[in-house]
């Protein structure tokens, strides 16, 4: 089974959303399923910074909407878009 490699950019719900604390839960949330390689704030606005974060996932049926289900669930995260995505 082969491995993927995403890059997502989170933009959390508020502006006063704590990127360190939301990391902290992104990493807690996809602790089974992914392999969290490398992350950056990027400011965007008026203050507002988005995330943006680079995986390791596993190559199965499914995964991608899993994840993206287990980001999206969390509180604080606003939108989530996909920057890019390539097999490993």
């Amino acid at each position: 089974m082969g491995k993927i490699v995403i890059a997502y950019k989170i933009l959390p719900s508020e502006s006063t959303v704590d990127l360190d604390v939301l990391l902290e839960k992104l990493k807690a949330e996809l602790a089974e399923v992914a392999a969290i390689q490398r992350t950056e704030k990027e400011p965007i606005a008026f203050g507002l910074c988005a995330l943006k974060v680079t995986m390791v996932l596993a190559e199965k049926e499914g995964i991608l909407d899993e994840t993206e289900d287990k980001i999206k669930s969390i509180e604080e995260v606003g939108q989530l878009q996909v920057l890019g995505m390539t097999r490993l």
